[in-house]
């Protein structure tokens, strides 16, 4: 019972060829090549400059966080830094949030210029006291 029909239903038909499916592959070897030359080999070499930056930090250096807090490395405690953020104000930060180093060189600072100009510091007890007044509409 050897029908020419059933053996094409199966696979056993002498006609196909082999090389149909190494050329559905081509395209799927190339997207996999292009993820690594795209994604995954730039993300390892951001990964290795973070470390080698992170393990470069020495006290007294300026950085910036990821947040975007600038201060001066006052101490590390293995994995924490502290950081001097303003006269006599430290916080703890880890040290994989050091994004990195403010330039001096180019002329980079967290520190304000002092332009001679006294700075009107504001306080919470202002800002309360104007919410309060009633404001005057014409």
């Amino acid at each position: 019972m050897s029908s020419p029909h059933l053996a094409s239903i199966l696979g056993a038909d002498s006609t196909s060829s082999g090389g149909s499916a190494f050329g559905l592959l081509i395209p799927f070897l190339i997207m996999g090549v292009a993820m690594y030359f795209l994604l995954i080999r730039p993300q390892k070499r951001r990964q290795r400059e973070a470390a080698t930056l992170q393990s470069s930090i020495e006290v007294g250096d300026e950085v910036m966080t990821t947040s975007g807090v600038y201060g001066f490395v006052t101490s590390f405690e293995g994995d924490i830094a502290w950081l001097e953020i303003d006269d006599n104000v430290q916080i703890r930060v880890a040290r994989q949030a050091i994004q990195r180093k403010v330039d001096t060189s180019k002329g980079e600072s967290a520190v304000p210029t002092d332009d001679g100009t006294p700075s009107k510091q504001t306080k919470i007890d202002d800002v309360i006291a104007n919410d309060d007044a009633p404001s005057s509409e014409a």
